[in-house]
């Protein structure tokens, strides 16, 4: 069996991590994604993340390309890892490119894939931000009218 693993964050999972996802998972047999705790992304990678690590790890383990998932703590766990779960092929996205070309010195293949282009966590962020801003959008279910049929003696047009 050919053992795959990627790492990530997967905030705001959405379909660009779902084709890494499913573009590693062609590369073996058994995918296991280490998705970085709260602590380590708050710490070490200066980022804060919308969903908590329990959370993205069940929206992670509901995808089906996914085997397992094993939280990420540190940069240093990774040589550990390959060795611990027996790996076979290391992936991540090319944003990431000779970043840990060093894994094949634990005789792992490391794999940089494409990036889905006209998506990223980042950016859905932006441009929600943005058109918040601009918009002031506030709309929330109770101000939405559901029932088309007229009321106390309205008529429909």
């Amino acid at each position: 069996m050919r053992r795959v693993i990627t790492y990530g964050t997967f905030d705001l999972l959405h379909y660009g991590h779902i084709n890494l996802l499913r573009r590693a998972k062609a590369y073996g047999d058994y995918l296991i994604v280490a998705i970085s705790t709260d602590e380590f992304n708050w710490n070490q990678k200066h980022k804060r993340c919308y969903f908590t690590y329990e959370q993205r790890k069940a929206l992670v383990e509901a995808v089906r390309y996914v085997d397992l998932v094993i939280p990420e703590e540190s940069w240093n766990q990774k040589r550990s890892d390959m060795h611990e779960y027996h790996i076979d092929t290391f992936v991540m996205g090319n944003d990431w490119t000779g970043k840990f070309d060093f894994l094949r010195e634990e005789g792992v293949e490391v794999v940089y894939l494409p990036r889905t282009p006209e998506v990223s966590s980042s950016q859905i962020k932006q441009d929600l931000y943005d058109a918040a801003s601009v918009e002031k959008s506030q709309t929330c279910h109770d101000d939405i009218e559901t029932d088309p049929s007229p009321r106390n003696g309205e008529t429909s047009k």
